[in-house]
């Protein structure tokens, strides 16, 4: 009888047993901290800080976030990292009409500054790390965060933390998008130019595959696809003029951890190792240009209605695929996150299984352990090689953003999200709980509501800012934007002081909507 193949999702084929006869390259002694980066980019990684441990929340109104938020700093939350309701994501106020039914629904509302100062009521963001899960309207947000530091008091040049920034994945995964891809590459790039000068230890883009991979991508295709769009938003600063050993630090990215934990792993290393090549063939020199940094969350299209418990253990192997990995920072899914948002319960219970692999695990305790593994160093290099055919594909079309419009991107995960459901239904690829090891009665899990009444109370927020404003300076700012946006000159100044103004996210999304239009599909 013949032996079962074992296929990783990306197709890679798992042999029974490796030795040093399958080291594709020569096995080289690689330091940590060191190009290419494979073992990790801190000579000492863990054992000298732990990675941050972020939890992602917003819901409801600010006010409710802002409960959660100091419930997780006091459980030992390292950085705060934030989640914005559709309305919001996609540039329009509470009381837009295309808003019904969404506000505070899948994330926090925020219309204006006073929504901030009530979102970060009592923290000091000099002393907390926030990074903000927003995209086509992240300029707004960074925007209002700023104009709040600058309220605190706060030094911009200690202020840390991330947007998002990612348009790119938006077209070819997610659809949170706004304005066309060619419009939004130059708000991106704005943001580059004006936080080099002026807010000097912000993240300016956090380049996402982690959208791609719940879209249906697979691992390989997840970091193929990232570090394509990775490589236009470097190309796009660079025909801006900016210095890319400049720019090129303060470049982060976002990934997925799925349940197979070697190939995770496997994928996280050869991303780093992949990306200080592109820098450098783009013209890096800098070794922290060439960095990949990366921001990990557990998988949410892994997590099951079906026995949630179960969704622990995965959530406690896709946590140690992330820190094996060499992870900058990490948030871990709740266990009830495919019946709703999390509930207190199980946000604690995300958080420590981050601090049991921490303080526990014994993880922390040496760089890279699985280093020298046959198999995990086999499984580097093929997931490399094949994530390196996909990128040479891209840039024979002219890179991500031809091949986003051309909907090769978009194909590719669809096919691949096609195939992972066939082989769940045909039973190739077994789930727990799904299509194996069923329960006849499941015990019910209460779910995280939210109040439809958000909405009203967003409304009467907005009506009462608009009445006490100054509406001839929010006339005279808003004009300073559309101009700033005709004229080429970088909106980020102009963003700002509208937002100090009590100028909405709506009102600023429509005067670019009014000079770029909207991209349809």
């Amino acid at each position: 009888m013949a032996e079962e193949k074992k296929i990783t999702d990306s197709g890679i084929v798992i042999k029974p047993l490796y030795d040093y006869k399958d080291l594709q390259t020569p096995f080289t002694i690689e330091m940590p901290g060191k190009p290419p980066y494979t073992r990790g980019i801190q000579p000492d990684m863990y054992r000298g800080k732990l990675w941050t441990m972020r939890q992602y929340a917003g819901f409801s109104t600010a006010e409710e976030s802002n409960k959660r938020y100091h419930f997780l700093l006091s459980q030992g939350v390292m950085g705060l990292s934030v989640a914005f309701d559709l309305p919001t994501q996609i540039g329009y106020d509470s009381n837009h009409e295309l808003a019904e039914g969404e506000v505070g629904k899948v994330g926090v509302a925020i219309d204006s500054i006073e929504d901030m100062e009530r979102l970060f009521d009592g923290i000091d963001l000099e002393k907390v790390s926030t990074s903000m899960t927003i995209n086509a309207t992240g300029f707004i947000l960074l925007a209002l965060y700023v104009a709040l530091a600058k309220k605190q008091g706060a030094d911009l040049t200690k202020i840390t933390g991330t947007i998002q920034n990612d348009i790119l994945k938006e077209y070819a995964a997610r659809g949170t998008y706004i304005y066309p891809p060619k419009a939004s590459m130059r708000i991106i790039i704005d943001i580059f130019e004006w936080c080099s000068n002026d807010l000097p230890k912000w993240n300016t883009i956090s380049i996402s595959g982690y959208h791609i991979r719940e879209a249906g991508s697979t691992a390989v295709q997840e970091i193929a696809f990232t570090l394509s769009n990775g490589k236009a938003y470097v190309k796009a600063a660079l025909e801006k003029g900016l210095d890319i050993n400049v720019f090129g630090k303060r470049l982060s990215f976002f990934f997925n951890a799925h349940n197979n934990l070697f190939e995770e792993i496997a994928k996280f290393r050869a991303a780093r190792r992949m990306w200080c090549k592109m820098m450098q063939e783009l013209g890096a020199t800098d070794e922290k240009a060439l960095m990949l940094r990366f921001h990990t969350q557990t998988g949410g299209s892994t997590l099951t209605a079906q026995q949630p418990l179960n969704n622990i253990a995965r959530i406690t192997l896709q946590t140690l695929a992330a820190t094996l990995g060499g992870t900058q920072s990490l948030h871990t899914n709740g266990y009830d996150e495919a019946l709703s948002l999390p509930t207190e319960e199980a946000a604690r219970i995300a958080l420590r299984t981050q601090q049991i692999v921490a303080f526990e695990s014994g993880i922390a305790d040496t760089v890279d352990p699985l280093a020298g593994s046959y198999f995990i160093e086999n499984l580097t290099d093929e997931v490399e090689k094949k994530a390196w055919e996909l990128v040479h594909k891209i840039d024979a079309m002219g890179g991500s953003v031809n091949a986003i419009e051309e909907g090769f991107m978009q194909n590719e995960i669809a096919k691949s999200a096609y195939a992972y459901q066939r082989n769940i239904e045909s039973g190739e690829k077994i789930i727990v709980g799904v299509n194996k090891f069923n329960v006849d009665k499941e015990t019910p899990i209460p779910g995280f509501k939210i109040d439809d009444g958000i909405r009203q109370l967003q409304i009467e927020k907005l009506n009462i800012l608009k009445n006490k404003r100054d509406q001839a300076k929010v006339n005279v700012c808003l004009q300073a934007i559309e101009n700033a946006a005709v004229n080429q000159q970088n909106i980020m100044p102009v963003v700002i002081e509208a937002v100090e103004n009590y100028c909405t996210l709506g009102e600023i999304s429509d005067c670019l909507r009014k000079v770029f239009g909207e991209y349809q599909a």
